[in-house]
């Protein structure tokens, strides 16, 4: 079989409604489904106008800013912040972060970066982290994972 083999399909090819050409031709009279007077009966309204009210699109940049509902926010811990919280030979991941108070239960997104100084050899599993930072805790003798 070929394509001009192919059989006609009834009802594929439908004629579209010719409107405002009376009343013989389908679809409505003389007011086309446009409704009976007024502005838009009459074929002059563009899209987005408001009828003289300052319309949506330009009261909109009016608005202060944008807050979009799935930020992804990334939390900063820094290594000053490790030195502090933890002792020497800790495994530190995101609920050891969250036990010492560093972070909340909601956040979502934790990077380690290497403001401050570490004299602490810990292990950081699971986060993200900085070169500075990873730099820093492998001086100290520690490990990131």
């Amino acid at each position: 079989m070929e394509l001009h083999e192919l059989p006609k399909i009834k009802g594929k090819n439908k004629k579209a409604k010719r409107v405002g050409r009376g009343y013989g031709s389908g679809r409505g009279g003389h007011t086309t489904g446009r409704g009976t007077k007024g502005q838009k009966a009459r074929n002059s309204v563009r899209p987005g106008f408001e009828g003289g009210q300052n319309p949506i699109y330009k009261a909109l940049p009016k608005a202060s800013g944008f807050n979009p509902i799935d930020k992804n926010e990334v939390v900063v811990v820094n290594v000053r912040d490790l030195n502090r919280k933890f002792d020497s030979g800790m495994l530190v991941d995101k609920e050891a972060l969250l036990k010492e108070g560093l972070i909340s239960r909601n956040d979502k997104f934790v990077k380690v970066l290497g403001q401050g100084d570490i004299s602490k050899k810990i292990t950081v599993v699971g986060l993200r982290v900085s070169s500075s930072a990873k730099e820093k805790i492998i001086k100290a003798g520690g490990e990131v994972k």
